[in-house]
C-alpha cells in the first residue's frame, strides 16, 4: 500500500503524481490531504481527471482495491484495518483531521513491509511520526525535496524524523512508487539520495 501525505499546496503535487501512475499499478494509494471540515468532494474528481486511476473518497467499511486511489474524506480520520478502511472522529491530531499520523500508523500495522510512506509539501509536521513508524516496522519511507515544495516544512520535519528517507523531487515520485511497487517488498529499498494512540473505535461516516 502506498500512502500519501500533503498539506498546504498539496493539490499539484497529488495531481503530479497520481497523473504519472499507469493503470496497471499493482497497488492501492491513499491520500490524506489537510482541508477544512466542510470540503467537498472535488478533490477526488480532480485527482481523477489528472489520472487513469479510479479516484474516490472513503466510506467506512468500504473494501481496500489494488490499482485504486483512496481519499480521507473532510472531517474524519482514515484506518486501514485488514482489508477495508475505517473511519474516526476521535479528536484532531496536530490540529488535523484526518490526520496524515494516524493513517500511516494504520497503515503501518496493517501493512508492515508492504507500507510505502510519501510526505508532501505542508506547512506543520504532521506525518513525520508517522513515517517513522512505518520505516520502523519495516516499510519505505519517501519525501519530496523541499525544493521543490510549494510549503517545505512538512517535508522537511520527516526528513528530520527518518534520515534514510528518499528525498526525491516531485516530477520523479511517481517513477520511483513505479520502481518500488515492482519489488517484492523484502527487496525493496530507498536508501540513499535522490537528491537521493490509535484513535477509538471508528465511527460509521453519515
Amino acid at each position: 500500500m502506498v500512502v500519501i501525505g500533503s498539506s498546504w499546496g498539496g493539490l499539484n503535487a497529488l495531481t503530479t503524481i497520481i497523473g504519472g501512475l499507469p493503470r496497471e499499478f499493482p497497488m492501492p494509494v491513499v491520500i490524506v490531504q489537510h482541508r477544512s471540515r466542510d470540503s467537498t468532494s472535488a478533490l477526488a474528481d480532480l485527482l481523477e481527471d489528472a489520472g487513469v486511476l479510479p479516484v474516490c473518497e472513503v466510506d467506512d467499511k468500504a473494501p481496500v482495491v489494488a490499482g485504486h486511489v483512496y481519499i480521507a474524506p473532510a472531517d474524519y480520520h482514515l484506518l486501514i484495518e485488514g482489508d477495508h478502511f475505517s473511519l474516526s472522529t476521535e479528536a484532531p491530531q496536530r490540529y488535523s483531521r484526518p490526520s496524515i499520523d494516524v493513517t500511516f500508523e494504520s497503515a503501518s500495522y496493517a501493512c508492515n513491509k508492504g507500507a510505502i510512506g510519501v510526505v508532501l509539501t505542508g506547512a506543520n509536521q504532521d506525518g513525520s511520526a508517522g513515517l517513522r513508524t512505518i520505516v520502523r516496522r519495516g516499510g519505505r519511507a519517501i519525501v519530496q525535496d523541499p525544493e521543490t515544495a510549494e510549503s517545505p516544512t512538512m517535508p522537511r520535519a520527516a526528513i528530520d524524523a527518518v534520515p534514510s528517507a528518499l528525498v526525491v523531487p516531485l516530477s520523479g515520485i511517481a517513477g520511483e512508487l513505479l520502481r518500488l511497487a515492482a519489488q517484492p517488498a523484502a527487496e525493496r529499498t530507498t536508501s540513499g539520495k535522490a537528491r537521493p494512540t490509535t484513535p477509538s473505535r471508528p465511527e460509521r461516516r453519515p
